[in-house]
């Protein structure tokens, strides 16, 4: 057994083979224990429909069979980390975002759907859902930057650059998914220059916690959780993000710190959003560690 005194990572590989789902401990042993990815693409298959999307769960806070956009940005988001974010797979599943997509050719949060089945009571469940640079941003900027190229991409992309340049008052997942956005389109110049405004008004709006040690000091968004906080690594989760010009080494040095101790006496990292459901917790975890292990790694951390 791993105790507190063993390396990070030991004791986060403790931590994913007691809790984790299987999807999560295949990631796990690839990114981490040099494992194959086809046993990764196997579990993630297990969560598809015949629809293209995505659902059962594989976003631990939409609950059900019915496919959802957020599973869906989360199935890719696994495909991009081992590298298959390619071919027939991926053309289902722009396939899928081009059907349930809004008339600017977006993506909702949330499709009505949902209704009749668990979800979690901070995500807005609508009869005509609009589109939102939160479900699209992530999405658009991921494919562009595995150079996928599909018809869905042109109106998407062109949604993603007029949510973003309006761009007033926010808060830090809306945020999160802009970056998103920016790090993967091709225009780099104007992504450039939006992430300089976008960096300017997450500092004026006191959108993340430049000194860990006076959290309360600053805001937390209307309906977050309480010290639902956001900090310079959320933004910047690798060197490589147009974020990181945001904060300065002291600040991200600090955030870093924080987030490595942040590891919890079992190996695992907390999840900091509401928690309305026993297993949506328990699965949120593993995923929350996952990410933790990655950005510190990312950025030359020792993980042991």
């Amino acid at each position: 057994m791993a105790g507190t005194g063993a390396h990070p990572l030991v004791r986060a590989e403790h931590f994913i083979w007691l809790t984790a789902r299987v999807l999560e401990q295949r990631r796990f042993a690839h990114r981490f224990l040099d494992g194959d990815p086809d046993p990764v693409e196997t579990a993630l298959t297990a969560y598809r429909n015949e629809d293209g999307g995505y659902a059962h769960a594989l976003e631990p806070d939409l609950r059900g069979p019915v496919s959802q956009p957020l599973h869906t940005a989360h199935a890719l988001s696994v495909l991009d980390s081992i590298g298959r974010c390619e071919g027939l797979r991926v053309e289902r599943i722009c396939r899928y975002l081009s059907d349930v997509s809004t008339k600017e050719g977006a993506l909702p949060a949330l499709l009505p759907l949902q209704r009749g089945y668990p979800a979690a009571p901070f995500v807005p469940l609508v009869d005509d859902p609009p589109a939102e640079l939160l479900a699209t941003g992530p999405i658009v900027g991921l494919l562009h930057r595995n150079e996928v190229w599909h018809a869905w991409l042109f109106r998407a992309t062109d949604f993603c650059w007029s949510a973003v340049d309006a761009l007033e008052q926010s808060h830090p997942y809306e945020i999160e998914a802009a970056i998103a956005f920016l790090d993967g389109v091709p225009d780099r110049t104007r992504a450039e220059r939006a992430a300089d405004r976008l960096g300017r008004l997450v500092r004026g709006q006191r959108l993340a916690v430049l000194d860990p040690a006076r959290r309360a000091e600053y805001p937390v968004a209307p309906g977050y959780a309480p010290g639902e906080h956001h900090f310079p690594h959320d933004y910047a989760r690798t060197p490589g993000s147009l974020a990181r010009r945001w904060f300065t080494d002291e600040e991200l040095e600090r955030s870093l710190d924080h987030l490595a101790a942040e590891q919890q006496e079992d190996g695992g990292w907390p999840v900091n959003w509401r928690q309305w459901a026993p297993g949506t917790a328990l699965e949120g975890r593993p995923l929350v560690t996952l990410r933790a292990l990655e950005t510190l790694r990312s950025y030359g951390r020792p993980l042991g």
